[in-house]
């Protein structure tokens, strides 16, 4: 009996985790799609597919949207996403800190945590600059590729960066390949420092500034970055760091704050 037990729970963990795969795969697609495709380009059996997408879409976790049975994520999420940022004071200070630091430097500010093993940022506030530099909020990017990404890992040991970080993340957007000893070693110096600054490897025209906004464990629950036109940002090096570190330094233990009451 115990081993009947044992094998249903396991199959419904197997099938929470691939609902949550369907939902991370439509978030970083940005599209609706069929589940046939879902199932074609995440490699599960597209019975499985039909069946939890079908369990998403009655309790308004997945929509129809876009016509010829296509999915995407469901206003439903929306509302959990609001209850999750009512409980935690950190978002409304968040967004406070980013507006000073975009009015302070005229540059666009960044909060920016991991998703699992990517990079993502969760809040930004453009700069007023007329040429401005935006990125998508939410979309998932390798650590390798960010300067934030070499202080979010600082706490794990070498090896655990390399088990964490997927081989493959360290091929970057140009096609060369990072060496993974050689980010290791910057992710010592971004923890020595307590900042990484960087030309942009995603973009040849910025360049990137992050420093770490600490959980109650110490280390880098989030980052706060500035991402500025090239020229511009290593002009202003000084201030600008001087800026995300006292914005940094009022956001620290703010992730994992619950709301006052």
């Amino acid at each position: 009996m115990d081993a009947v037990q044992d094998e249903a729970a396991g199959k419904r963990a197997r099938g929470l985790d691939r609902a949550f795969e369907i939902l991370d795969f439509l978030r970083q697609k940005r599209q609706a799609l069929k589940p046939n495709e879902i199932a074609a380009q995440i490699g599960a059996p597209r019975s499985s597919v039909y069946e939890l997408v079908n369990l998403l879409l009655q309790n308004g976790i997945l929509e129809f949207t876009g016509g010829e049975g296509r999915v995407y994520l469901g206003r439903k999420l929306y509302f959990l996403g609001a209850a999750y940022e009512n409980h935690f004071d950190f978002t409304r200070e968040c967004e406070a800190a980013l507006e000073q630091l975009a009015d302070e430097t005229r540059e666009t500010a960044q909060f920016c945590m991991l998703d699992g093993n990517r990079y993502t940022v969760v809040r930004m506030r453009e700069g007023a600059r007329p040429f401005r530099i935006s990125t998508d909020v939410g979309q998932s990017v390798p650590i390798p590729w960010t300067a934030s990404g070499r202080l979010l890992v600082a706490h794990l040991s070498d090896q655990e960066i390399l088990n964490f970080i997927p081989p493959q993340d360290f091929r970057l957007p140009n096609g060369e390949w990072l060496e993974p000893q050689t980010f290791i070693a910057e992710v010592r110096q971004a923890e020595r420092e307590g900042l990484f600054t960087f030309n942009s490897i995603v973009d040849s025209f910025t360049h990137c500034f992050a420093v770490p906004v600490r959980g109650e464990e110490g280390h880098a629950a989030a980052t706060l970055c500035l991402v500025t036109p090239r020229d511009d940002g290593i002009a202003n090096r000084d201030r600008y760091l001087d800026c995300l570190k006292k914005a940094a330094a009022g956001l620290d233990h703010a992730p994992s704050r619950p709301k006052r009451t």
